[in-house]
């Protein structure tokens, strides 16, 4: 299996949820910067909760408009 974490500015348990992966699947998961538009064929993505953006004001809205996201919702649809 492979896996792939989506990683924000300010983000917590990216770091947390890569090593549990690794020692649950015996691979390192891809670490994919959330302004990045390409997504490696991966059966798992994985986007870690706590404080994207640092948690300040509306972090969860503008996390929803970075340009991984709009690739997470197209695999979601498959």
């Amino acid at each position: 299996m492979k896996a792939a974490v989506i990683v924000f500015p300010g983000s917590n348990c990216d770091r947390d949820v890569a090593v549990a992966l690794e020692a649950s699947m015996g691979a390192k998961p891809h670490m994919v910067w959330h302004r990045d538009t390409d997504l490696p064929a991966v059966d798992l993505i994985v986007v870690p909760g706590g404080f994207s953006y640092g948690d300040y004001l509306r972090c969860g809205a503008m996390a929803a408009n970075s340009p991984m996201m709009k690739e997470v919702k197209a695999r979601a649809a498959k």
